[in-house]
């Protein structure tokens, strides 16, 4: 029996990896539960799965949990609640689903007591991948990708010899605007994905094709391959989830319905693969597996990744705090969709780029870039 730990339980990550706790009993525990608000969902995740330890971050939700739960679970509040039970190493797995920079702490945590971490949270390895890694063998912890992009690569690579390969192929859907204007578009479209339901932010950010952005510079620490060695290709029907090219020419690909369970699933069994009754692939039924480039003009976040790798440093951290309030700007309406990379590029700009990093440097220029992307004007 293994206990998880899991950091955002309530979001879709979340929700399916207690689907996948839920389908192996016997095997898993959903121990440590952490939410930001969603008190109505949390509260059945307490009813059904019994956790220990219950962490919600805003106040007000907190207080609505502690006064209808009380007694059922221990419960603790915000981002120092967070660090509180990561620290306890009181579990066997963290599987990291928080959105956005609040995860890097507390998987940093997880990885200090050499714990196998399920990352679905990439923007600790975007902010943090050197650091990351020198902290990943100094501690022995194991990192195993959830990201279906990062999964599949990390399958591919099974029994495959780092030096032989010759290139990473990250696919990606395209979103809702593959076909379509980025000129005034709403809210409502840029949410409106046409394979997967995820939150809000990582659907705005697959939008704007900043989501393969950041997988391209999470691929970069999580496989130790340059920027040059990482390509994406737009493939609209996601079934192909993403492919490894070798030195010989031949490729391997993962392939499977988008269907996060069986990702989680993977990086809470590695290296076994278990039986489970999830939904399969009627490769006759698809009439269709298409590929092209990504247009880098149009979707300019995608570009603004790339640049961000080469520069190095602080780069890619301060990228995504500015991305992160930029996305929040535009789905309260502050902003149009056009915004989001301009603001991207003139934080970059007017923010100072260390090439020394430390953890106090990430999160000094995560905090300048926010204050900065906020204040500017619109």
């Amino acid at each position: 029996m293994k206990d998880i730990l899991v950091l955002g339980s309530t979001g879709s990550i979340g929700v399916n990896t207690l689907n996948v706790v839920k389908m192996f009993p016997h095997l898993f525990r959903a121990k440590i539960l952490t939410a930001n608000s969603n008190v109505g969902l949390l509260e059945k995740q307490i009813s059904e799965f019994k956790p220990e330890t219950v962490v919600v971050r805003e106040h007000d939700a907190f207080r609505r949990v502690k006064e209808r739960v009380a007694g059922e679970c221990e419960i603790l509040e915000g981002d120092a609640g967070l660090l509180e039970v990561t620290r306890r190493g009181n579990y066997d797995i963290l599987l990291s689903a928080l959105v956005g920079f609040a995860g890097l702490a507390p998987t940093v945590e997880a990885i200090r007591l050499g714990k196998r971490i399920a990352l679905a949270n990439k923007e600790t390895l975007v902010a943090a991948g050197d650091l990351i890694n020198k902290l990943s063998l100094q501690y022995k912890a194991e990192i195993i990708p959830v990201d279906s992009e990062h999964s599949a690569i990390f399958q591919c690579l099974q029994g495959e010899k780092s030096s032989e390969v010759e290139k990473l192929i990250i696919t990606a859907s395209g979103g809702p605007f593959l076909n379509k204007s980025i000129e005034n578009v709403s809210v409502e479209e840029a949410l409106n994905h046409p394979n997967w339901k995820m939150g809000a932010k990582i659907t705005i950010d697959s939008a704007s094709m900043m989501n393969k952005g950041l997988e391209v510079i999470e691929a970069r620490w999580l496989f130790g391959l340059g920027k040059d060695k990482i390509d994406v290709v737009v493939h609209p029907q996601s079934i192909v989830h993403s492919m490894v090219q070798f030195v010989d020419g031949s490729v391997k690909a993962q392939m499977g319905l988008p269907d996060m369970k069986l990702p989680i699933q993977y990086a809470l069994t590695y290296p076994d693969r278990l039986e489970n009754k999830n939904k399969r692939t009627n490769f006759p039924a698809i009439s269709d597996l298409t590929f092209f480039s990504p247009d880098i003009e149009k979707f300019d976040c995608l570009k603004i990744a790339y640049e961000a790798i080469k520069e190095g440093g602080t780069a890619p951290c301060i990228m995504n705090a500015a991305n992160e309030v930029a996305v929040a700007k535009f789905l309260k309406g502050q902003i149009g969709f056009k915004q989001i990379p301009a603001l991207i590029r003139t934080t970059l700009e007017k923010i100072e780029n260390h090439s020394d990093i430390t953890l106090e440097a990430v999160f000094e220029c995560d905090a300048k870039a926010r204050e900065l992307t906020a204040a500017l004007p619109v």
